[in-house]
């Protein structure tokens, strides 16, 4: 695909941050500590991916769920065309969030959520939005990872913002590098990518900015230095002495 003609390459997106004293005594989602330091800090983008890492109930896909609803996209996936939700959904987080942005705009944009994937692929089958920008074939004819593949090569068009909620979910460790060589496609063609992701190899994309969010809140770290990256080294340079530690200490029938 040819480059578009856009002078250079910048943000889309600046930084998030959370106001004030919003949800101080709010639901959970503003006890996270990762949520709650944006209070006090402002988490920037990088101009062209970011990811944001930590272990489940860390705040990472609730912010990016967040951050997808302040685009205008559906929380459940999809484009800002295809809203899935019945009515207007606002959650209580987003609507305290500020997400600074440039005086550039996209030309594109789509929110790719692993968890409810199969109920976007239902709505283009049963809404008639049509296929041919998919691949021309039901992504429900497909498994999980042929569709979400198919979503990225022929839907992703460039230019564009893309939020991804834990792609790797769907995709087999050869996949998520056919993942990273067609980010990089469109990242060449002036495209930001902010993504919440377990994967250490999705995360390691060249250059990329790193956020783990964790009990202390959220810090950007190389990644070397994610949890991870750390783990994985370890288990594939001596599994034998992982496994016996891991299975040491479980308790016995007797």
């Amino acid at each position: 695909m040819a480059r578009l003609s856009v002078p250079g390459i910048s943000h889309f997106l600046h930084s998030i941050r959370l106001d004030g004293e919003a949800g101080v005594n709010g639901p959970y989602h503003f006890q996270v500590p990762a949520i709650r330091q944006l209070r006090e800090k402002e988490l920037l983008f990088h101009p062209k991916v970011t990811f944001l890492v930590g272990e489940n109930g860390s705040g990472k896909s609730t912010l990016i769920e967040s951050i997808a609803e302040k685009l205008g996209f559906s929380i459940d996936g999809g484009t800002r065309n295809t809203n899935l939700a019945q009515h207007v959904y606002r959650s209580p987080l987003s609507s305290a969030l500020t997400l600074s942005r440039t005086h550039l705009r996209p030309m594109d944009g789509f929110f790719l959520r692993a968890e409810s994937y199969y109920n976007f692929a239902t709505l283009l089958d049963e809404e008639k939005y049509g296929t041919w920008s998919y691949g021309g074939k039901s992504l429900h004819e497909q498994s999980h990872g042929e569709a979400f593949l198919a979503t990225l090569n022929h839907r992703l068009g460039g230019n564009g913002v893309y939020v991804f909620d834990e792609p790797e979910a769907a995709l087999s460790p050869q996949r998520q590098l056919s993942l990273l060589a067609r980010m990089h496609d469109l990242v060449s063609e002036y495209s930001q990518f902010v993504i919440a992701t377990h994967s250490p190899i999705l995360m390691a994309y060249p250059e990329a900015w790193i956020y783990q969010f964790g009990p202390d809140g959220f810090e950007r770290v190389e990644y070397e230095d994610t949890d991870h990256f750390q783990i994985t080294r370890l288990f594939m340079n001596d599994r034998h002495s992982m496994m016996k530690r891991l299975f040491a200490d479980r308790p016995r029938d007797d």
